[in-house]
C-alpha cells in the first residue's frame, strides 16, 4: 500500500467490549507470558469475544486463533454473549485437534472462560488453560490484534444502516472464511494461512 501511495483509514475505537463480570472460578496462571509464537500447529491457541453495534442489534463474535500462523480454528457468531456460543466454538475447535494434540488455550478473564462449561470442555479435550492477569490487555495483545482486523477491515467505515441481524451475520461468517482461506499474510510469504498449511502439507 506504502508502494502505490495508498493510506489506511483506522476507526475511532468505541470502547471495547468487555465480559468481565467478577471471577466464576479461580484463573488459572499465566503460561503464555506474552510470548505468541508457536513452532506448529494446535500448540498455542488465543481466544476471546468480541461484540459488533449494528443498528437492528448486538452481534458477539467468539473465536479460536492459532498461534503458529494467525488461523482461526473455529468461531462461533450470534446475538448473546452468554455462554453456549462460546462452548459450542470451543466444542468445534477441538473437534478438529489431531489425536494427542493438546493446546494450551490463552484468554482474558472474561466470564466465558471461566465458567463451568468452558472448563469441562477443555479438561476433556486435554487443553491447558491459562488465563490473562485481571485488567491487562497487553497479557492478550495477539487476540486483540486478531479482533482488530474484522473490525478495521469489514466493519468500520462501513453502511450498516438497514443492515438485517441475520445478513451481518452471513457477511461476517464470509469475511470469516475469507481471512482463513484467502486473506494473504506477508508473515507467511504472501499466502492465507490454509494455503501456508497446504505449502507445508499440514492440509489436504
Amino acid at each position: 500500500m506504502a508502494e502505490e501511495g495508498c493510506g489506511v483509514v483506522y476507526g475511532k475505537r468505541t470502547r471495547r467490549y468487555s465480559s468481565y463480570s467478577g471471577e466464576a472460578s479461580e484463573a488459572p496462571a499465566n503460561l503464555v507470558q506474552r510470548d505468541f509464537h508457536a513452532a506448529a500447529p494446535n500448540r498455542l491457541w488465543l481466544t476471546d469475544v468480541t461484540e459488533f453495534h449494528v443498528d437492528a442489534a448486538k452481534v458477539y463474535l467468539s473465536a479460536t486463533v492459532d498461534c503458529f500462523d494467525g488461523a482461526p480454528v473455529s468461531w462461533a457468531i450470534g446475538t448473546s454473549p452468554n455462554a453456549e456460543p462460546a462452548n459450542a466454538m470451543l466444542e468445534d475447535a477441538c473437534e478438529r485437534l489431531p489425536a494427542g494434540d493438546a493446546p494450551v488455550i490463552h484468554s482474558d478473564r472474561g466470564c466465558h472462560h471461566g465458567w463451568p462449561g468452558w472448563i469441562d470442555i477443555c479438561g476433556s479435550h486435554g487443553l491447558v488453560r491459562s488465563m490473562s492477569k485481571k485488567g491487562c490487555p497487553p497479557d492478550d495483545s495477539a487476540c486483540e490484534g486478531f479482533f482488530g482486523r474484522p473490525e478495521n477491515e469489514f466493519f468500520y467505515y462501513r453502511d450498516r444502516g438497514n443492515v438485517t441481524v441475520s445478513r451481518f451475520i452471513d457477511e461476517l461468517d464470509r469475511y470469516m472464511h475469507y481471512y482463513l482461506e484467502e486473506r494473504e499474510k506477508e508473515s507467511l510469504g504472501w499466502l492465507s494461512p490454509m494455503d501456508y498449511r497446504k505449502s507445508l502439507g499440514l492440509v489436504a
